[in-house]
């Protein structure tokens, strides 16, 4: 890390978080770095519950975000970041330890470095049911699995990714060099990357398209350039994923919870991809491995391997989860999918909390 400390900007969109706000704040404000190196923005969405006292009690600015989303809370933020650094931290996020985020920056001493993620979620016994088989997935997506594009270490794969990119194992992390627009969901829960390289932002940011975006513009630069490099090919852009996790409380013990949150998903996806805000396209990028999702369901036998393998590894019973998040997901997905192509709309958010 430089010997001068950048400005860290820690950027959380909220609408009724006070259930695992106090958690995530008390974790930054913890932080083993400069109390005036830091700022927290809270992108509000019109939060009714104890949201916006909390994010008081620990100092942070409060912006609005009249749109309510995440994308559009983390639009909101950027815009009113002062930070060297944006860092890109959820509301049911969790440092895991005071020393987060001097490891987080220990990259940028390397110029080339762009961006860096966790490795990992963070794994602990205490936590509920759910949180626990989501931690050791990986993803919050079971669907990512199957497609690859997951950007955690998996207990199934002893993999951060099923994606293949070029990587150098440094001593604190991986230095990955992103060539294709074709990548993991790299850009939430602990996402941190030089504000200076964030493009313009409009009304929503969408966090994988950061990066899609950033390999684009710098391919059609490369383009541009045509031979005066000499020949040589060009690399890409260079991201860490940090050996370290954060933890992600996501839902608790609550099917219900997720099933909210995976019909939100698709809802969302469904309607930005038919309002062109969306710089990659999903069913385009991953069609015939979502297709191999939906295959590997209907032969059930899979399924069952993948859980008693997790179930194996892991030794917690919290793994007998995955059949029915795959399942459901399945199913949430298909209805919610052909909606979408008939009427495509965002998922309510006037009644919604964490």
């Amino acid at each position: 890390m430089p010997s001068s400390k950048p400005f860290v900007s820690f950027i959380i969109p909220t609408l009724n978080a006070a259930s695992v706000l106090e958690p995530c704040l008390k974790s930054i404000t913890s932080q083993d770095y400069p109390k005036k190196k830091i700022e927290i923005i809270i992108a509000d969405g019109g939060s009714t519950d104890d949201t916006l006292t909390i994010a008081k009690k620990y100092a942070a600015k409060i912006v609005k975000n009249p749109l309510k989303t995440g994308e559009a809370g983390k639009a909101v933020g950027v815009k009113a970041a002062r930070g060297d650094i944006t860092a890109f931290i959820d509301s049911d996020n969790i440092l895991p330890s005071s020393s987060w985020l001097k490891k987080m920056l220990i990259p940028f001493s390397d110029p080339q470095i762009t961006a860096s993620e966790p490795i990992k979620y963070t794994y602990r016994k205490k936590d509920p049911f759910l949180t626990r088989y989501f931690a050791l997935l990986g993803m919050n997506d079971p669907i990512c699995l199957f497609t690859g594009n997951y950007d955690r270490h998996c207990i199934l794969t002893n993999k951060w990714t099923n994606l293949n990119f070029p990587s150098q194992n440094k001593k604190n992390y991986l230095k990955i060099t992103l060539n294709k627009t074709s990548i993991p969901t790299i850009g939430a829960n602990g996402f941190l990357i030089k504000r200076a390289t964030l493009p313009p932002i409009g009304n929503y940011l969408f966090d994988i398209d950061i990066l899609i975006n950033l390999i684009k513009d710098h391919s059609s630069e490369v383009t541009r350039r045509g031979s005066s490099d000499g020949g040589i090919r060009p690399q890409g852009i260079h991201i860490a994923k940090v050996k370290t996790g954060i933890i992600h409380t996501f839902v608790e013990d609550s099917f219900l919870k997720f099933f909210k949150k995976q019909t939100r998903r698709i809802n969302d996806m469904s309607y930005h991809q038919d309002q062109k805000n969306r710089s990659i396209n999903w069913q385009q990028d991953f069609f015939w491995k979502v297709i191999y999702f939906q295959l590997q369901c209907l032969l059930i036998f899979p399924i069952i391997y993948q859980t008693l393998k997790g179930l194996t590894k892991s030794r917690d019973w919290c793994f007998l989860s995955h059949p029915i998040a795959v399942y459901s997901t399945l199913l949430i997905y298909l209805y919610n999918w052909v909606k979408g192509k008939i009427n495509p709309a965002q998922s309510d958010r006037s009644n919604w909390k964490q």
